[in-house]
């Protein structure tokens, strides 16, 4: 059972997407709220949810401010956001503070579904004109004095791998590897980057730093 947290102040997409997914056979969505301080009260009591659904524009503090504290706190929750923004400042503030996906608020309900089961498999779901604004500035001619990496060829394939949007699963088959191989690489590239998440390997990626 996936477990589902929403932070998002539209009261009736909130509700929308809640009812939606509690009807779901594999997830569950028992908090609902409109702000990240009142997700942090409710963190504080009760089981973390394994993945959230989160706004940018908030009333207090805002969503990619929220990834950052919640991160740092509670690292195994996945967190997606669910916004109207698709300026790339915004992307890639949100994929650096710790977001492992990014989806436009017009998604529809089965795709949202699709995304958390995605992202639970080891995905990073993107709708796709966030996903094609990440890929055209990952096209873009990297800076001459780019930094020696330290990966290895294996690593850099995985590092891909994450860029594409893969789950483990589908880099492990891509590769001809296990998924536990994968996972042990995994964990070497985050020792070397000094990073605790997908999706800042992906931004530094992205960034021409590896």
């Amino acid at each position: 059972m996936i477990e589902v947290g929403i932070v998002e102040d539209n009261v009736k997409i909130r509700n929308l997407i809640q009812r939606y997914l509690d009807m779901q056979e594999n997830m569950s969505c028992k908090i609902a709220v409109d702000s990240v301080e009142e997700m942090l009260e409710y963190l504080k009591e009760m089981q973390p949810p394994n993945v959230l659904l989160m706004d940018i524009q908030l009333p207090g503090m805002s969503g990619i401010k929220g990834i950052e504290i919640i991160k740092k706190e509670y690292p195994s929750i996945e967190i997606i956001m669910l916004t109207i923004y698709h300026d790339s400042h915004k992307i890639f503030d949100s994929l650096v503070a710790g977001a492992s996906g990014y989806l436009l608020k017009h998604t529809s309900l089965p795709e949202i579904k699709e995304s958390i089961e995605n992202l639970a498999e080891g995905g990073a779901p993107m709708s796709p004109q966030i996903a094609r604004k990440v890929i055209q500035y990952f096209n873009q001619p990297k800076p001459v004095n780019k930094p020696e990496s330290d990966l290895t060829a294996r690593e850099q394939d995985i590092v891909n791998g994450l860029v594409d949007g893969l789950s483990y699963k589908l880099i492990a088959d891509r590769f001809d590897i296990s998924i536990d191989t994968v996972r042990a690489h995994i964990r070497n590239i985050y020792k070397k980057l000094h990073v605790n998440s997908k999706a800042e390997v992906i931004a530094k990626s992205l960034r021409g730093e590896i």
